[in-house]
């Protein structure tokens, strides 16, 4: 049965990939279809982070991860240079996981 699911979804991850090679040109000219596109890594980027940042397994968690984020978010506002803002992210986990 496993196999079975990672070879579905292997054939739907190669179809998703044809499909973007043969999408004609006039349909990724539309102003909707790439705007969608422009904004989906961002996207799928930050759901990779807030899952990373605030889940342990299958719990929901506030913790080191968080503090360091959350220190990287205002770095960020700040406009801090990004290897500020990973040196301030860091120390802020590290900090917060040293008291707790």
């Amino acid at each position: 049965m496993t196999w079975a699911i990672v070879l579905a979804g292997s054939l739907g991850c190669y179809l998703l990939k044809y499909l973007g090679l043969a999408a004609s040109p006039a349909l990724l000219e539309r102003p909707a279809v790439r705007r969608a596109v422009e904004l989906v890594p961002a996207a799928l980027l930050a759901a990779l982070v807030v899952v990373q940042a605030f889940t342990d397994q299958q719990a929901l968690v506030l913790d080191a991860r968080a503090a360091g984020l959350t220190a990287a978010f205002v770095a960020l506002l700040l406009r801090a240079p990004f290897l500020v803002v990973l040196l301030v992210a860091g120390g802020a986990a590290a900090g917060v996981h040293a008291l707790a």
